[in-house]
């Protein structure tokens, strides 16, 4: 074998085909090592923020989401419910609620499936999902016509890097209609790229801690 020579089957069969579209495994791969480390040193700097300050931000967060979306009776948004100190926007998914907007948290029910929605409201039942995520126990399922996504990082062209499961990917390359999709976060996770790779969906809108909002759609104009 020559140096260099990284073995394996000849290069025009060296792609793998992942949902129809081929990928270098190697370039697949470097691409996994470097998300992994930006991940750590994401998170490792989101838990560094004291609890009163990760409040505060949270605060203004929320308040520049409500100028960006105005909850109303008949529509229906998706949420999250925080952990690993994601920007806790509960107060705001109840005013929502009040406002008679039908709030959506996202289940898991099949590993490496797409999410479901499932119908969210204060004080109701609520069971430990997959990873111990609480998610509601009855709500009805629905197809949100906004995505609130959190955001671990995202980049300047819009695509999030997340926990690492994909979820959020896998299913707004399948739900329709497609639903506008705002990513939030806290102003320190912003990167330059994520190296995104075919299968990732770019965020419409990004909404920081620090009150700023990014739009793709202005952004290109």
């Amino acid at each position: 074998m020559e140096d260099g020579d990284t073995g394996g089957s000849a290069p025009c069969m060296a792609h793998l085909l992942i949902d129809g579209t081929p990928v270098d495994p190697i370039e697949m791969r470097d691409v996994a090592r470097f998300r992994a480390a930006e991940r750590a040193r994401l998170l490792k700097a989101r838990r560094h923020l004291s609890v009163s300050r990760r409040a505060e931000e949270t605060q203004i967060l929320a308040a520049k989401l409500e100028t960006l979306v105005a909850p109303q009776k008949g529509m229906r948004i998706a949420a999250y419910w925080p952990i690993r100190g994601e920007p806790d926007l509960r107060d705001w998914m109840a005013k929502a609620h009040a406002a008679g907007a039908t709030v959506l948290l996202p289940v898991v029910v099949e590993r490496d499936a797409p999410l479901s929605f499932r119908a969210w409201q204060p004080g109701c039942a609520m069971v430990r999902g997959v990873w111990n995520i609480p998610v509601p126990k009855h709500g009805a399922e629905a197809v949100p016509d906004v995505v609130i996504s959190p955001l671990l990082g995202v980049d300047e062209a819009f695509f999030r890097l997340g926990n690492g499961g994909g979820y959020y990917d896998r299913t707004l390359a399948q739900v329709d209609p497609v639903p506008k999709v705002i990513g939030v976060g806290f102003s320190n996770c912003l990167i330059p790229t994520i190296f995104p790779m075919p299968w990732d969906i770019p965020m419409d809108t990004v909404v920081l801690s620090d009150g700023s909002v990014r739009d793709r759609l202005s952004s290109r104009r």
